[in-house]
């Protein structure tokens, strides 16, 4: 059993230990703090529950190392962005090439006629568009939904999480929808054009879209941001099945479970949705996302545009498809994303399952672990969660706090939000046995 007191030691001493390990950080974000609110550039930064933000070196393959060089097998991997290593070499070797060459100019580049080639061909979908980000994309197919669909609600799940997007930020709270208590400076209330269910609930699914004026479904094939929860045997053919009938869009956001296989969750298990977004690994951590879509949704999008004005569509920025991510894209699809890079991928990463489950037996707890091809979680609790409230439920806020730093301390990162973990195609599987025996460590601390 691990007591409260136990959590709260650890949480001290780990914090000690850290501040005395990391000088140069520390100093770093003393200066950061001059003009940086709250000594990052960006507030996600903060998130790794540290003393004062770690600041990286230097990023390699699926290792960082620090300011003060302590080393880190990282199974954070930038929380996805990296997912295939840091820094490939045919990414690299790509912006290199590229940055000598132009890096944006509102022009497409020979590399867009590969990129889309490839996405095609992977993901099954004929047609695409790229944004910078799948914030941005999320909010573009939001947009075409609505727009073409001649409705005005979308429809979330419970505990998702699809970037910076306003719609989306609603939550279900003893039953009922509120708005998410993290979204800063919301002046109306998305509520009246956003409506939340419970993932895994069919009947409540077809109720929502009895209505019929849902635009769109819009979801991860299985939750990967409130914990993961993996979705029941047919429910998402059920799901497509329901969108066809009522008319509404099914929309995938596969920016984390592109972790399943090569082409992604849709492409090893289904079913095919009429919209797929994928942002963060697709151009090797360069800022870039695409989303792809059917042909009839291709030919929809061409008639609202003929029926409006001439102008800004409120879809995209100016750096959206710009040069350097193209090339980036290319390189990062055509020989970073593989099947070979899966091959390695996926049996790694089932054994740091297996890992995990042995040390946490082995401890005499009964915590849970959830593998989504390279990404997998431990949660602490028994009883895998079937949707959001579930896994919101599951969340043991300090005692993750102590736990991973007590990993970073001793040279391992997980993801900062909950227990996730990432295997790339560089992570080894001395790094795999060195994460699983760090939380032993820890675990036997814990439990005494």
């Amino acid at each position: 059993m691990i007591t409260d007191q136990a959590i709260a030691t650890m949480l001290e001493a780990e914090r000690q230990r850290f501040i005395a390990a990391n000088p140069k950080s520390a100093a770093l974000a003393r200066a950061a703090a001059r003009h940086w609110h709250r000594a990052v550039p960006f507030h996600w930064m903060l998130d790794w529950g540290t003393p004062f933000p770690l600041f990286a070196e230097k990023a390699q393959g699926a290792e960082l190392w620090d300011a003060d060089g302590h080393r880190y097998d990282d199974f954070c991997l930038g929380d996805t962005g990296s997912m295939f290593g840091h820094s490939p070499a045919p990414v690299a070797e790509a912006i290199a090439h590229q940055a000598g060459r132009g890096l944006t100019s509102m022009l497409p580049t020979p590399d867009a006629v590969v990129v889309a080639d490839e996405l095609a061909g992977r993901f099954k979908l004929p047609f695409w568009q790229a944004t910078s980000s799948a914030s941005e994309a999320n909010r573009a197919v939001i947009r075409w939904c609505r727009g073409i669909n001649g409705r005005d609600a979308i429809l979330v799940f419970n505990g998702c999480y699809h970037g910076a997007v306003d719609d989306v930020f609603v939550d279900l709270r003893d039953g009922q929808p509120e708005l998410r208590r993290s979204l800063v400076g919301q002046v109306y209330d998305v509520r009246e054009h956003t409506v939340v269910i419970e993932f895994n609930d069919l009947s409540a699914l077809e109720a929502a879209l009895a209505q019929g004026n849902v635009a769109a479904v819009l979801t991860e094939p299985a939750l990967t941001n409130v914990g993961m929860v993996l979705p029941e045997p047919g429910y998402l053919e059920a799901m497509r099945a329901a969108c066809t009938r009522h008319g509404t869009l099914l929309v995938f956001d596969e920016t984390h479970t592109i972790s399943t296989g090569y082409g992604g969750y849709t492409g090893s298990c289904g079913p095919l949705p009429d919209l797929f977004v994928l942002g963060k690994p697709v151009a090797g951590g360069v800022p870039c996302a695409v989303f792809g879509f059917t042909a009839e949704v291709a030919e929809r999008m061409t008639r609202a545009r003929a029926e409006g004005e001439s102008g800004h569509s409120g879809i995209g920025t100016t750096l959206s498809a710009n040069a350097l991510a193209m090339a980036a894209m290319r390189a990062c699809l055509t020989e970073v994303m593989t099947l070979a890079a899966y091959e390695h991928m996926l049996p790694l990463a089932g054994n740091l399952a297996a890992s995990l489950r042995a040390v946490i037996a082995s401890n005499g707890l009964d915590w849970h672990v959830t593998q989504i091809g390279a990404r997998g979680e431990f949660i602490c609790t028994g009883k895998p969660p079937r949707n959001g409230s579930e896994a919101r439920a599951a969340m043991a806020g300090p005692l993750e706090h102590a736990l991973h730093l007590f990993l970073i301390n001793r040279g391992v990162l997980i993801a900062p939000f909950h227990n996730m973990t990432l295997v790339s195609p560089a992570t080894t599987q001395a790094q795999v046995d060195r994460l699983a025996e760090v939380l032993d460590q820890c675990l036997h601390t814990l439990i005494g």
